[in-house]
């Protein structure tokens, strides 16, 4: 049955987010268990690293909202499912997957979705957009957060004949992996930062955007500044702006305000973040919404890094709290720099401990290995 499996998946970008490494994962797996895989996307920087002899690259407009680009977008994946026989399309963002519902209806093919986010919603036209991702034969939530907020707030789409389950995101263990990395390149990136490692460093990895936290994050630094007496650690804000310039100018205006100038850097983009993780001594993730899976808290786990993460959405569910991390109150900024202050005065026993753990949870719980088995096995499943 496997032989005859062709799965075709639709994304609207591929980057290095987790919907989407979470596509070029599957997507690499399929082939190693004798089924043809195909990715319908318009870009993105991750389509470079594809193995074209293993997985077949179509590239389309489907990152477009345009109601009439989504009627040709579906015309045409049509022709992709007759011409190449496809099986399963498994659609992966909410515009191209009204193409796909429509493609797998004229063709009676089976159509899976998974639902990335909470797709957050104000009247009842968005609700109706949000929906699709709920209208396939196969639901998939990244997470149980995800899951109890489908059935919360689309139980009206939802019916028996449709499965609807959790697998978890999964991440590459081996490449999250700090005994792999060597001395000669921590300095390397330390010196690119221009940062020296005499004093310990923390890290808040995420794209510039307020419900990641970052404004949190740097009221916590000023507080935990103020009951030490001195600035004890390095902090590093990781990621791009987006375009999200004046946002950008407001964190530097409150880093100013504080007078943390010398001490929170801003570095845009890292293209190994393992060894961004590495180079860590603290790993935070202060989303003030709720994080759907959650992939720094689950990465830095992975690392053996001590994280310390809101305790909202999928953090709840990755981390086990003062075991193989710490959890604060989300959006208390006070609460943030205590547990900052209980990291960096931590004895090098608990720090390892904590480390040691949190690499057995994801090992066990959230290997890619294990994400991509579950996903295969349920095409089967649909088929059958």
């Amino acid at each position: 049955m496997s032989s005859n499996i062709n799965v075709l998946q639709v994304i609207p970008k591929l980057g290095f987010g987790g919907a989407e490494t979470g596509c070029y994962d599957i997507a690499h797996y399929l082939p190693e268990n004798n089924c043809k895989s195909y990715i319908v996307t318009s870009g993105g920087e991750l389509t470079k690293y594809i193995d074209k002899k293993k997985v077949k690259l179509i590239k389309l407009p489907v990152n477009t909202k345009n109601p009439i680009l989504i009627l040709l977008n579906a015309i045409i994946i049509v022709g992709i499912i007759l011409f190449f026989n496809i099986s399963i399309v498994h659609a992966r963002s909410r515009a191209p997957a009204w193409s796909c519902l429509l493609a797998t209806k004229l063709t009676k093919r089976k159509f899976v979705t998974t639902f990335h986010g909470t797709y957050n919603f104000s009247g009842k036209l968005k609700k109706i957009y949000n929906s699709v991702m709920v209208r396939s034969d196969l639901i998939i939530a990244g997470s149980n957060f995800i899951f109890a907020h489908i059935k919360e707030n689309y139980s009206e789409y939802l019916n028996s004949k449709r499965k609807f389950l959790v697998i978890f995101r999964g991440i590459n263990i081996d490449y999250f992996d700090s005994s792999t990395k060597l001395e000669n390149d921590e300095e390397k990136l330390l010196k690119k930062w221009e940062i020296k490692k005499e004093k310990k460093i923390i890290l808040l990895p995420g794209r510039l955007t307020p419900w990641k936290g970052q404004e949190l994050f740097i009221e916590a630094v000023n507080l935990t500044n103020i009951e030490l007496g001195y600035e004890a650690f390095h902090a590093i804000i990781l990621g791009s702006e987006q375009g999200r310039n004046l946002y950008k100018k407001k964190l530097v205006r409150l880093i100013e305000q504080f007078r943390l100038n010398k001490q929170i850097k801003f570095i845009d983009q890292c293209k190994d973040m393992a060894l961004a993780y590495q180079v860590s001594d603290i790993v935070v993730s202060a989303s003030i919404e709720p994080e759907a899976f959650g992939r720094v808290a689950v990465e830095a786990q992975s690392m053996e890094k001590l994280i310390i993460a809101s305790n909202i959405g999928g953090s709840n569910e990755t981390i086990i709290n003062e075991k193989t991390g710490l959890l604060f109150e989300s959006g208390n900024a006070h609460s943030l720099s205590q547990k900052i202050i209980k990291g960096i005065t931590m004895d090098e026993r608990s720090i390892k401990s904590l480390g040691e753990e949190g690499r057995k949870n994801v090992k066990k719980k959230f290997n890619v290995e294990k994400m991509c088995f579950s996903t295969y096995s349920e095409y089967k499943r649909l088929l059958n």
